[in-house]
């Protein structure tokens, strides 16, 4: 579950990537080892399924801090997140946020083997990088802003496209041409693919 409600009128989510940008938390992509290409083996198998399980997940509502390992789940509203219209939405709706869909997906498609913490930032930490060209289903997109490091996460589908639950008051969607797409493109941080749990654990 994302950190509760907020701290002196911020969400820690936001803090959390604020203090990334500003170098108080260690570098992205520090410390990671880049993905290894995979071929027809059990890792595109696994890339696959992550994506099969997104797909399934299209139509169902964003919610603020929704999603978990079992699925979607009830959501909440802070000072700055889960309203439409000046109407709390999150607190009534059964859904994924961004990173709540990206780590069901990937906890359900690995039976457990990859678990995703319900932060962009944790997730991007957690994952090793991808080059665009390498880019295979179930891969992770992040995108980032001038006033926000990493805000959004999405799941590479293949054919160019990606799924993710984009903001309150949208369903999980599929975006065709995703990084082709002036808003998205702008955005684009880089991809990065999960890492298993290490062993023992």
């Amino acid at each position: 579950m994302p950190f509760p409600r907020t701290t002196g009128g911020w969400s820690r989510r936001r803090l959390l990537g604020l203090a990334v940008g500003a170098g108080l938390a260690p570098a992205l992509g520090a410390g990671s080892a880049a993905a290894r290409p995979r071929g027809e083996g059990p890792e595109l198998g696994l890339g696959r399924r992550v994506a099969a399980v997104a797909a399934a997940q299209i139509g169902v509502p964003y919610a603020w801090g929704g999603g978990d390992r079992l699925g979607a789940s009830l959501g909440f509203c802070d000072e700055e997140n889960g309203y439409l219209d000046g109407r709390c939405l999150g607190e009534s709706t059964v859904g994924f946020d961004c990173s709540g869909l990206a780590l069901y997906c990937w906890f359900r498609a690995s039976a457990g083997a990859v678990e995703l913490g319900h932060y962009t930032v944790a997730q991007f930490h957690r994952s090793a990088p991808v080059e665009r060209s390498g880019l295979l289903p179930g891969d992770l997109l992040f995108f980032s802003g001038p006033d926000a490091p990493l805000h959004h996460v999405g799941l590479w589908a293949g054919d160019g496209a990606m799924i993710h639950a984009e903001r309150t008051g949208t369903l999980v969607a599929r975006v065709e041409g995703v990084l082709d797409l002036p808003r998205w493109a702008g955005e684009f941080a880089g991809a990065r693919r999960p890492l298993p749990l290490p062993l023992g654990r």
